[in-house]
């Protein structure tokens, strides 16, 4: 498929895939951040790949870690996105070239990774709304009783989650058990930044006509150095609802990945998959309307 990046090949150490970019160590601690075309739904990665995809979320991310730095919220791992910075003697014959991976490349600092993913929710969907409807909280933040589906919260909670390894589902747990796991003064200060970083982003872009109804973040150290690592506030990390359609009590139009998994999901409703690894052939006609809902979040807020 033209334009398409599966998978990434370099003359560079230490290559980690993930389920969408490819990391690479560079001299002098940092990282190189491949964002490729891959799309995983389900915690299974699917074989298809979505042209573009990875361009667009490099972009996307770019765009809020510099917005992040800026207002003075967190320093960030993002050095750079040129990739003649990339040293010469990664590229080889039959490797991927320069040209495949402008737009897509991120210098990065390395960072010692904080085992919690801290996630922000203004809105209930998803996990949250599963446990908020079996027991009347989010990751043991009471909410007030008759909620429904997709609604405001009163404002904005912390839930934070296990970081599990690739083909496992992160666990939502309780701040006191995230506390547990890397210290309660940490955690303190990560619940802090990222109630901040989202509400300052979710502002921004309602200002763009988009809600962004929940996100996670990714913190790391360098050093003594707290930063915010990995991507920031793309359609693969976050809700992005259109303002203009938005109303509660179901769920909401998005231009983040859930018209993919809403197509999933059909396939398992007739029993054709089951959730499990490999993921289906995505067909033409929904990698066309995944890839309309990423370029519109772009569009609307890198503009």
């Amino acid at each position: 498929m033209p334009d398409a990046l599966l998978s990434s090949s370099l003359n560079l150490p230490g290559l980690r895939r993930g389920k969408v970019r490819d990391v690479y160590d560079l001299p002098d601690d940092r990282l190189l951040i491949i964002a490729t075309d891959r799309i995983s739904a389900f915690d299974v990665v699917m074989p298809t790949p979505v042209p573009g995809k990875g361009r667009l979320l490099t972009s996307l991310s770019t765009f809020w870690l510099r917005f992040i730095e800026e207002r003075g919220l967190c320093r960030t791992h993002l050095l750079s996105t040129d990739v003649a910075l990339i040293p010469g003697a990664a590229f080889s014959s039959g490797g991927t070239t320069p040209a495949q991976l402008a737009g897509r490349s991120t210098i990065a600092r390395k960072a010692r990774v904080v085992p919690i993913e801290c996630v922000a929710r203004g809105y209930l969907e998803g996990s949250g709304w599963k446990e908020y409807r079996a027991t009347g909280s989010v990751c043991g933040v009471a909410l007030p009783a008759g909620l429904r589906q997709c609604d405001r919260l009163p404002h904005p909670i912390f839930t934070p989650a296990t970081k599990e390894e690739q083909g496992a589902h992160d666990q939502n747990i309780s701040f006191e058990q995230a506390s547990a796991i890397v210290g309660k003064p940490l955690m303190t200060r990560l619940r802090d930044l990222t109630l901040a970083i989202y509400n300052a982003a979710a502002g921004y872009a309602l200002t763009r006509g988009i809600i962004i109804a929940d996100t996670k973040f990714e913190f790391g150290f360098q050093g003594d150095d707290l930063l915010l690592i990995d991507e920031a506030l793309t359609p693969d990390s976050s809700r992005f609802w259109p303002a203009s359609t938005y109303q509660p009590g179901g769920p909401q139009k998005s231009f983040d990945k859930q018209f993919l998994r809403e197509w999933l999901e059909s396939l398992v409703a007739a029993g054709r998959w089951n959730k499990q690894a490999p993921g289906p052939e995505i067909p033409p006609d929904i990698l066309a309307a995944t890839l309309s809902r990423y370029q519109s979040a772009v569009d609307s807020l890198v503009s």
